[in-house]
Parts: C-alpha cells; structure tokens; sequence
C-alpha cells in the first residue's frame, strides 16, 4: 500500500472569451461531450472525452494570452491518442485548423498541431 494519496484525474482550465462557443468547438471539432455551464448567461463551462475533463472559464478582460505568447515553439496542452491516425482523420473531417500535419519527432512520438477557436495550440500525440 502507498503512504500517498493516489490521483484520479486532473481538469486543465483554460481561460477564454465565450465559454459556450468554446465548449461548443471541443464537442463538435474534438468530439467531447458538453457536461454543463454554471450561471446564465454562462462564465463557466466543462467538457469530457473518455474521462478527461478540461474546463473553460470566461475572461474578464477582452484580450487573454495563450502559451505562443510567451515562448513561441510552446503549446497549450497535448492530448495523448494511441490512434493518432484516425483520432487525425476524425478532426480533419471535422475542419479543425491543423496547423502541422502528422509528424515523428526526434524522441519518437507521433505528433500533429491544432488551432482551436479560441487561437490555444494543441498537441496530439501518440
């Protein structure tokens, strides 16, 4: 038995300008189911694929950063999919902004680069 407490899960949230508009992307484009917004109109939205949550809260102010805006080479978060070639063809059909196709990386991974609505890069990794 471990003296330590074990983790279940995590929920990255992610700061942007229209939640619903948002939680609407990753569900039609990524293929999350939506799991609910808090208060009308919405500041808060949350979103789930195969247990992973990620969760959006609305900006106070208009202009938000992401992670380009400090280290240009950066992305946002990576999303790991042991079927990268479909999980690819799955948001390609969907018209999601891929901004690097499919490549292999210098470590081994099979990687490709989206751009979500909001302008966050996301890695897709193998």
């Amino acid at each position: 038995m471990s003296d330590s407490a074990k983790l279940y899960g995590i929920a990255p949230q992610l700061v942007v300008p229209d939640v619903v508009k948002t939680a609407n992307y990753y569900r039609d484009v990524l293929g999350f189911n939506i799991l609910g917004y808090f208060m009308d109109p919405p500041v808060y939205a949350m979103v789930e694929r195969d247990g992973f949550q990620l969760h959006f809260g609305k900006a106070d102010i208009a202009h938000f950063k992401t992670n380009a805006d400090f280290r240009k080479i950066n992305t946002d978060f990576i999303i790991w999919v042991p079927e990268i070639d479909q999980f690819f063809e799955e948001v390609k059909a969907k018209n999601a902004e891929i901004i690097e196709g499919i490549v292999t990386r210098i470590y081994g991974s099979r990687e490709f680069v989206i751009k979500d609505c909001n302008g966050f890069r996301i890695t897709v990794s193998d």
